[in-house]
């Protein structure tokens, strides 16, 4: 486990769980991030996983080095991105969007 990539992470948990009904879960044996009992956001292997759509999804996958998640191995969830540790910046945002998106939002 990444200590950085851990610390960047609990920093989004922290935020989102102050300033929104965002809860802390687990999901896939994952920590995970919950709204409304549905899992948006995780940690899993140094890097954030986030439940997208529309525009938000297909930035997420334009960052270098982001794929969609297959924690299975050949059956990657098309909703579902991995993005690593070097865009952790950017976590905070993405974060944000996939809690709209599993609210109903877009």
């Amino acid at each position: 486990m990444d200590i950085d990539s851990q610390i960047e992470f609990d920093a989004v948990v922290d935020e989102l769980t102050a300033t929104s009904s965002a809860v802390r879960g687990m999901m896939f044996g994952m920590p995970s991030l919950k709204q409304g009992g549905k899992a948006f956001a995780g940690y899993y292997k140094g890097a954030m996983v986030f439940k997208l759509g529309g525009a938000a999804h297909a930035r997420a996958l334009g960052l270098t080095g982001s794929q969609l998640f297959d924690p299975m191995g050949g059956r990657p969830m098309k909703e579902w991105v991995v993005v690593p540790a070097e865009h952790a910046p950017q976590w905070l945002v993405l974060a944000r969007d996939a809690q709209v998106y599993v609210a109903g939002g877009k």
